[in-house]
């Protein structure tokens, strides 16, 4: 019961987080300049994707009474990814320190989802 609560909530978020999205785009291309406006959906769309992989991981869980893996890492690489894309447009200058720490959790995150699939028992007998 708990689980599909939060499902629901995770949903109606996603919801309101892509119906304000679209909103402050018309309003940000309106007012400002249109790149400013685009990084800015782009970000709250990213954010939609991980809430989507969230709910998707609950229900996967749920289904297969244990917690599976590649959805929480196809999270962790969206959100790293959404990290690089703020940095990157933001005004302040990027630590090349911090670029590279991000691209190398990427690389981690991608390895990661690489062993996940090759290994996994439920994805070799055709569970997932």
């Amino acid at each position: 019961v708990v689980s599909v609560i939060v499902g629901v909530m995770l949903v109606a978020l996603a919801v309101v987080v892509l119906v304000l999205g679209v909103v402050d785009f018309f309003r940000d291309a309106r007012d400002g300049p249109v790149e400013t406006a685009v990084i800015n959906l782009l970000n709250r769309v990213l954010l939609v994707l991980i809430l989507v992989e969230i709910m998707h991981t609950v229900v996967l869980s749920l289904r297969a009474h244990h917690l599976v893996a590649q959805p929480l890492l196809a999270v962790g690489l969206v959100a790293v990814i959404r990290k690089i894309l703020f940095v990157l447009s933001s005004e302040e200058p990027v630590s090349s320190t911090e670029l590279a720490l991000l691209i190398a959790m990427i690389a981690v995150f991608v390895a990661a989802l690489i062993l996940v699939s090759r290994f996994d028992p439920a994805e070799a007998d055709g569970g997932g």
